[in-house]
């Protein structure tokens, strides 16, 4: 099987991350003469909203529009109470 260069546009990636998700995780440490001064422990996810709630239906509800709406009313009840 003869491998060759395709030309892959931009869109063509982001329909293939966003379809099936990519998790990147990293750590970046910043020194100075041997002294670690910066710890960071990067991670990041990168999907959409629709293939997070389809890899994990028992999160469904509580990604929900519906639900945030009702979090936030309990939220804003709270507030205007105290």
């Amino acid at each position: 099987m003869e491998l060759e260069n395709k030309e892959v546009g931009l869109i063509d990636i982001l329909d293939v991350v966003l379809d099936k998700g990519v998790a990147i995780k990293g750590d970046l440490i910043l020194s100075i003469a041997g002294i670690d001064l910066v710890y960071l422990d990067l991670r990041v996810l990168i999907s959409s909203v629709e293939t997070l709630i389809e890899s994990n239906k028992e999160t469904a509800e509580k990604l929900s529009s519906k639900q945030f709406d009702y979090e936030k009313e309990e939220l804003d009840r709270v507030i205007h109470q105290s």
